[in-house]
């Protein structure tokens, strides 16, 4: 196996252009019908640049999507937890109803066979949010506000999970309007009786 490529020696024009090409293929198209191929020509480069600092098609559009996102900033704390979940929320909705939504689908699609891509979305996407929401949600338990008995944890995934139902099954269209509703809805069952 050959040794993991070095970003520093990437040129920043031609990475830049890669990124840029990637989401924005991904977000017209639809990211199953990228192909490193076309990423390459939008780009001005040749695929084999792509696959000298990328293992893949997925690696490629999820690291231009964190690099679109930026780095995490962590979750709203104004001392009122069902606002700020409600905003957070809203948010992912708001995020999640753009092309980003599209691209979101086929990187978890995709991470189902290509367990590098599992563990990069789980490792550098998720767990940096789940812990500060977990971080969030203890605060929230400390304060009185949310039971002590249900794990955090396991909260986030009440909260968050629904959304992430609806985009990946296509159960119901993603709805930011009604976000404080249901953050009242679920939370009705997390706070102490």
């Amino acid at each position: 196996m050959a040794p993991a490529p070095n970003p520093d020696l990437r040129n920043q024009r031609s990475h830049r252009a890669i990124l840029d090409a990637a989401l924005e293929l991904a977000a017209r198209d639809g990211y199953a019908k990228v192909t490193v191929e076309a990423i390459a020509a939008a780009a001005g480069v040749g695929k084999q640049t792509i696959y000298r600092w990328w293992p893949s098609k997925a690696a490629v559009i999820l690291e231009a999507l964190n690099d679109r996102t930026g780095p995490f900033s962590g979750v709203p704390d104004t001392g009122d937890i069902a606002a700020d979940i409600a905003v957070a929320a809203q948010g992912v909705i708001e995020a999640l109803g753009t092309g980003l939504g599209t691209i979101w689908r086929g990187l978890v699609a995709d991470a189902q066979g290509d367990p590098r891509l599992a563990e990069s979305l789980l490792n550098d996407f998720m767990e940096p949010r789940n812990k500060a929401w977990q971080d969030r949600l203890d605060k929230a338990v400390a304060a009185g506000e949310l039971r002590a008995d249900v794990p955090t944890r396991t909260m986030v995934e009440l909260l968050f999970g629904p959304i992430y139902y609806r985009l990946l099954l296509g159960t119901d269209p993603l709805d930011p309007d009604n976000t404080t509703t249901r953050v009242d809805y679920l939370l009705n069952g997390l706070r102490p009786h």
